[in-house]
């Protein structure tokens, strides 16, 4: 999948390839924001107890812990090497799908923090959010949440600026106009039958996750079910919202259905919506996989939880599949002045037209005298 379209890079300095102020601003927030939580995770690798009750569940599988906390700094640091290919002439230069699929990665994983951890402050703020039958030892630290997520919400922030500024530099092209000014795809059926398939799961995943936030306990896990609170509740209801996204900006991509719309806007809606479905879904039922008995027995994923995670990976990979054949293909008339002009039109089967005749020769001079032009009558 190629989507380089050669543009100047506006946040690129010509003279000396260097970013701009704008750009090295936001990477240097991005990387400095992930340093609390590698500083934590490197620490808990390590040994150390930091942030982490005495009674915490965390400190009963260490060696589960250790895997999981390594994982989660590699990608942590990749953001910060993503931060510096955002921002790099080498950056554009890569193949678009080793930039698309972290990005798209980090994307849905930092989404739901940005929209749910401010929520979750202010209901606690009023004094919501407390879990009404739970009487273990907490999970961490109240600050350590805290430092966590803050620093999410600012790197995410980061990212977003530095991946819109590389977006219009380097595919902005492919992003403007409206969804009817799109020219007709050779491969229409095929996306609007994955576009079909995307919005079925994509609903029927938040129809879910709205049972859920709605209050329902149905296909629950006990601890969660003793966990019900407001925050909770909250977190299922911006699941909700990312899988209308999701099959909101599929059908806008596949069908068409509203001409007028930007094809910026829908792009928007599938890329946040699909991505944070699958990624989100992805982390937890990872974390359901590696191993029989996680943590605590109680904590174990139920079988409707574990298809509501299928689901919204299924649903983000669909869309994926809809937005990057697309995108693709527009990049390839781009690219090809052949496909990009429109086509000659065709000469009407009339009859040939005869060859001009050649104009008569001048009448001959008698001899003796010469040809005098005849005067025009006034």
């Amino acid at each position: 999948m190629d989507l380089t379209v050669t543009m100047p890079p506006a946040h690129l300095s010509p003279a000396t390839e260097r970013p701009a102020p704008i750009a090295r601003v936001l990477r240097l927030v991005a990387a400095v924001a992930c340093l609390p939580y590698l500083s934590l995770k490197i620490a808990w690798i390590a040994g150390s107890t930091v942030g982490i009750p005495a009674g915490s569940e965390l400190l009963e599988q260490r060696g589960t812990m250790a895997a999981a906390n390594s994982l989660t700094v590699l990608m942590d640091a990749a953001a910060v090497v993503l931060a510096f290919a955002l921002t790099r002439p080498w950056g554009r230069r890569m193949p678009a799908w080793l930039v698309v699929l972290p990005l798209w990665a980090a994307t849905g994983l930092l989404a739901p923090i940005v929209v749910g951890f401010p929520t979750q402050v202010v209901i606690k703020l009023f004094g919501g959010g407390g879990a009404a039958t739970d009487d273990s030892e907490p999970f961490l630290h109240e600050w350590v949440f805290t430092v966590v997520y803050v620093g999410f919400g600012i790197q995410a922030l980061a990212l977003g600026g530095l991946f819109a500024l590389y977006v219009r530099d380097r595919w902005g092209p492919l992003l403007r106009g409206r969804l009817g000014d799109l020219p007709p795809s050779p491969t229409a059926p095929a996306q609007r039958l994955l576009a079909v398939l995307a919005a079925v799961v994509a609903l029927t995943v938040a129809a879910l996750h709205l049972s859920w936030a709605l209050g329902s306990t149905a296909g629950l896990s006990d601890h969660l079910v003793a966990q019900r609170s407001a925050t909770l509740r909250v977190n299922e209801a911006i699941q909700v919202a990312f899988g209308v996204a999701a099959a909101a900006g599929v059908v806008l991509l596949a069908h068409r259905p509203r001409p007028r719309t930007r094809l910026a806007t829908a792009v928007a809606l599938g890329w946040t919506g699909g991505s944070a479905l699958a990624a989100w879904s992805g982390w937890m039922l990872l974390a359901s996989l590696v191993t029989d008995n996680p943590v605590r027995g109680d904590r174990q994923p139920t079988q409707p939880m574990n298809l509501a995670y299928a689901g919204g990976m299924i649903t983000g990979l669909l869309v994926l599949a809809v937005g990057a054949t697309l995108l693709a293909e527009r990049a390839t008339r781009a690219a090809d002045p052949a496909q990009a002009a429109p086509p000659a039109q065709p000469q009407s089967p009339t009859r040939p037209s005869s060859p001009a005749r050649p104009a008569p020769p001048a009448p001959l001079a008698a001899p003796g005298r010469l040809a005098t032009p005849t005067p025009r009558r006034s």
